[in-house]
Order: structure tokens, then sequence, then C-alpha cells
């Protein structure tokens, strides 16, 4: 697996965006795009539901050589296998939990991911020892519509601030990348961008080689 520092493409096998389409299919199109991480996001499905599309795509996942991300079902992140979990304020904090050491899995390899929203809230995710964050929503995005934007204004603040990995998340297109990237930040969370896109391995392509001129 590519080290996370080198990741700068995250990409989403996001139920919401299947369009019929089977989860392992769209994950092998954004594999042959350049995908460096991929995130598994089923918000309306049960933890068993969760098991076996993810049971589908770490195949895929394995033979590319790219980290398989599970949204929020961390037991089944560490039953699987799988090399991340990420987790948001409210799945995180709380539940009581201030240290990444405290979530209790059978899978002590399992990397965690934390979403953050404003400053304050970086720096409360980077003390609990995460191996990345999420900065965002940059931009008001249909797949989180009740998130207020946090603006450039938080990707400029984490690109100064933020001495892990970080990713911005939130509305983000090739219309908007180039602003994104001026604004500081080099690795970037696509959802529905690539997935509403004719190809999705060619603009998993596209994403990726504005990223790469930076």
């Amino acid at each position: 697996m590519k080290p996370l520092s080198d990741c700068r493409l995250y990409t989403f096998v996001d139920t919401a965006f299947l369009h019929g389409r089977k989860p392992e299919w769209v994950a092998q199109q954004l594999c042959d795009g350049g995908s460096d991480l991929l995130q598994l996001r089923a918000k309306n499905s049960s933890p068993e539901e969760v098991r076996h599309l993810a049971e589908a795509i770490l195949p895929v996942t394995r033979r590319a050589g790219i980290g398989l991300v599970i949204n929020d079902f961390l037991p089944v992140a560490a039953d699987v296998g799988a090399e991340f979990c990420h987790l948001g304020q409210e799945d995180f904090f709380d539940t009581g939990h201030t240290h990444i050491s405290q979530l209790s899995t059978n899978n002590p390899q399992l990397l965690i991911g934390l979403s953050t929203h404003a400053p304050a809230e970086a720096e409360r995710a980077l003390a609990a020892g995460p191996a990345y964050i999420a900065i965002g929503p940059v931009y008001a995005t249909g797949t989180k519509p009740t998130a207020r934007p946090v603006t450039l204004d938080y990707v400029r603040w984490a690109a100064t601030n933020v001495k892990i990995p970080w990713f911005a998340i939130g509305g983000i297109n090739l219309a908007n990348l180039d602003d994104v990237l001026a604004a500081g930040a080099r690795r970037i969370c696509v959802v529905s961008a690539i997935l509403n896109a004719p190809d999705i391995a060619s603009a998993c392509r596209a994403f990726r080689e504005k990223l790469l001129r930076v």
C-alpha cells in the first residue's frame, strides 16, 4: 500500500451514487483511474450489508495496492482487514473518546481518520492521534446538504497548521480544484464529481493530473 504521505487522490464507493452499478466495478474504475485511497461509504446500510460490500471491494483494492477506508463502521473495518476506518466528530468524541488508543478493535494495525470542520475541531482531532484528518466541507455538497461550508479559509489554516496528512473534502470539482490547491491543499477527497461522471476512470485521471502539477 502506498504510504499515506504520498496519497493525493482519495475517492469513494458511495452507495448513494452507485446508480445500479456493482460496488466492485466502481472500485475497479477508481483504481484504474489512479486513486490513492478508496472509502466505502454506505450511510443507510446495516453492519452486515457494509461487511458484504467491503468483502466485494477488498480484492479490488488489494490487487491495486490501494488502502480501503470503511466509513463509520469500526468493527466491520477491523473484522474484514481494511487498512483504515474514518470517523466523524460525533462518532468519536461524542462517544467519550479522546484518543485513538482508546478504540477497541481486534486489528491493532487499523488506522483511523477523523473529520474536522473548524480549527478548534482540527486541534482536538490532532491531539487524538489519527493517521489523517479531513478538512471540510470546503464547498456546499449534496453528499451532506445540511453541512455549512468551511470555505477556503479553513484550507489555508490547515496548510499552515496541520503537520500530518490532511485531505480537503466537500464539493470539490475540476472547476474549483485550482482554487483549493492555491489555498494550500495537496490532498483531496472527491465524491460526486467522479461518481457522477460518464467515465469514472477518466474523471479520476483528470483530477490526478491537476494534483500532480503542484
